[in-house]
Formats: structure tokens, sequence, C-alpha cells
């Protein structure tokens, strides 16, 4: 069984959803977990839930499309804990829903900051850290949308085709370096951005679900369940390796 005891994890998006529970199941497994998230309401909520249960964290407040905030939380990170041995690259947004001829370009803007220039500045100034310390674990926050045309959301799907080819690419270039880097690619899950997608719409969700195998959602338990192995010693060998988690939707 992996270990998490005295390691550290920095988790961006750990304000809500999928970073939430990742960020509680690490420190319910003993690590040390570094909150980052733009919602300070949100990032000292999943703080307050860790601490309730007598785990340790810490908020840092961070915008990752910005280098000097990706810079900061992981300095903050190494100030609190000493090192990295974990990071969830997670941080992300939905976007517009429009066709590539309608979409809005601030919106498209926003997408390509935050989904792609944030998961390459978090990957590159965390490696750096990484490589001071003798290596660490990376799980990347694709999508099933990565894996596939997403008809409304391009943008979006532009964004997470982009993770992972950030994530086969660092592999083939740190895994001789102690580094493993891995990605996760959700389908439709129970979280606030699948509501905004739906427009809170149950017409909408009950469509999405009957075009999935498994005709439901899938949780964000569920996803952090994935994480959280693929970050530990018990998936030492699994490097490179982008794992579906849609219940089965891209499968077809």
């Amino acid at each position: 069984m992996a270990k998490f005891e005295g390691k550290s994890a920095i988790v961006t998006g750990g304000g809500s959803g999928i970073g939430r529970e990742v960020c509680l199941l690490l420190a319910s497994k003993g690590a040390f977990v570094s909150v980052v998230d733009l919602s300070e309401e949100g990032g000292m909520e999943t703080v307050r839930q860790i601490e309730e249960k007598g785990g340790k964290a810490i908020f840092v407040q961070a915008d990752v499309s910005k280098v000097e905030d990706v810079k900061r939380y992981i300095e903050e990170t190494k100030k609190a804990f000493g090192k990295i041995d974990m990071f969830f690259n997670n941080a992300g947004v939905e976007g517009a829903v429009a066709p590539i001829a309608e979409y809005p370009d601030d919106a498209f803007e926003k997408v390509i900051n935050i989904n792609l220039k944030g998961a390459f500045y978090g990957l590159k100034y965390v490696i750096q850290a990484m490589l001071e310390n003798g290596g660490g674990s990376i799980v990347n926050t694709a999508s099933n949308a990565g894996l596939v045309g997403s008809p409304g959301v391009g943008p979006y799907a532009a964004t997470k085709h982009g993770v992972i080819g950030l994530t086969k690419t660092a592999t083939g270039e740190y895994a001789d370096k102690n580094i493993r880097i891995n990605a996760i690619a959700p389908g439709p899950t129970a979280t606030n951005m699948m509501e905004r997608f739906t427009k809170g719409s149950k017409e909408a969700e009950a469509a999405i679900k009957e075009g999935i195998p498994a005709k439901r959602y899938g949780t964000p338990k569920e996803v952090a369940n994935l994480v959280v192995f693929l970050l530990g010693d018990d998936a030492e060998i699994i490097n490179g390796a982008v794992y579906p988690i849609d219940g089965g939707l891209t499968a077809l």
C-alpha cells in the first residue's frame, strides 16, 4: 500500500469538485496539502475540512495563468512543507458553448490561458522543484474532450488535447529523472462545471447521461481515487499514461 505520510502535494483547483476531493483524500492518508485556487472562499473551505479531520494544509490564492502566481504557490509550498512530492495539475474552466465560427474571442483567450498555459506553467516550474529534491509524481487533468472531438466546446477540447501532448512529451523528457507524469481524462462528472455546462437543465443532463454507456455521471470521489492511486508509489511503473474515467463514453 502506498505511503503518503510526510509527503507534500500541490493541488490546483483545490477549492471545489475533483480538486477538493483529491485534497481531502491525500490529507486523510497523511499527506501535507497545498490547496491552490483563485477562490479564497473555496480554497479556505477545503483547508477547513482537512484541518477538521486532523490533517495539515495551507491555502495559496493564485491565478494559474500567471507565471508569478505559479512560482508563488510553489515557493509557499516549499516554505510550509520543505519540498514537493506530488502535483495534481488540475485547475481549468469549461469556457463558452458555441460552434467555432461563432466562438467569442475573449472566451477563447480565457480557456487557453487557464487550461493550457496554466497547465504548462505548472508543469514547468513544479518539474524544476522536483528535480531539486530527486523526483516526484504529477497527474494532469485532461478530459474525454482531449481524446475525441467535442462539438460546441472546440477551445476546451483543444486545450485538453494539448494537456495530453504535454503529458506524453514531459514523460519522455523526465522519466529517467524519477519524475512520473500521467493524465486523467474524466467524462461528465457531478461537479459545478457540469451544472454550468447544462445550465441546470434536467433535460440536458438526461440527454448527456443517455449518451454514456454507464447511464450516469461519474463522481468527484471516483476520480479522486484514481488520481491518488496515480500519485502514489503503487503506480511507480506507470508513466505517460492517459486514463479515461467516463463510464465508457470514449470506448465507443
